[in-house]
């Protein structure tokens, strides 16, 4: 029984964790569009909205549901999340007031390059995935783990190709030799 309030308080600090990342990002919104920012994919972006939603309380209800306790391999799955909850903090104070949940380009605004976007295109979106996957894993649930990944490729397959395609031809060619999600 430890095991299990250990792992639902992991998952009600990752809903704390997105709590202020959605505070974050909707004072960015404010500022990205009162400088003129363009907003892009409003329709995928309540998709996404919405199947990011159900992920925790469906993660919570699973492992209560299925209450042995995790396998030993777990904690590297811990492991992950909390290392895809430092990527994905990282990345947003690299973009400072440019980091949003929603697709918002400032006209004319040069690329990031600084900080995981040294590395890669997707930091964020690489800590999304690695969460999607682990956060399951970190109770053995191993099918929600793949329903939760592939769902998640899916929206990030449209999602990408939106943002990308709003970011430009600059963005594009700053970003040509990085990969998406490996170095």
């Amino acid at each position: 029984m430890t095991a299990l309030w250990a792992y639902l308080a992991l998952l009600g600090l990752v809903a704390g964790e997105r709590g202020a990342e959605l505070s974050v990002s909707k004072r960015n919104a404010r500022r990205l569009l009162a400088r003129g920012g363009k907003e892009t994919g409003q329709r995928l972006y309540k998709v996404m909205v919405a199947f990011h939603a159900v992920f925790l309380p469906v993660l919570a209800l699973g492992a209560i549901a299925y209450r042995e306790p995790p396998p030993a391999w777990a904690w590297l799955a811990v492991l992950g999340a909390i290392g895809a909850q430092g990527l994905r903090w990282w990345a947003v104070k690299t973009l400072g007031d440019r980091w949003s949940t929603r697709v918002i380009v400032v006209p004319r605004e040069r690329p990031v390059t600084g900080g995981p976007y040294r590395f890669l295109r997707h930091p964020n979106y690489l800590a999304v995935i690695v969460e999607m996957a682990c956060l399951p894993l970190a109770w053995g649930m191993w099918r929600l783990a793949l329903i939760f990944t592939v769902g998640n490729a899916i929206i990030l397959w449209f999602r990408i190709r939106e943002e990308e395609r709003a970011l430009g031809p600059e963005w594009s060619r700053a970003f040509e030799k990085k990969g998406r999600f490996v170095p």
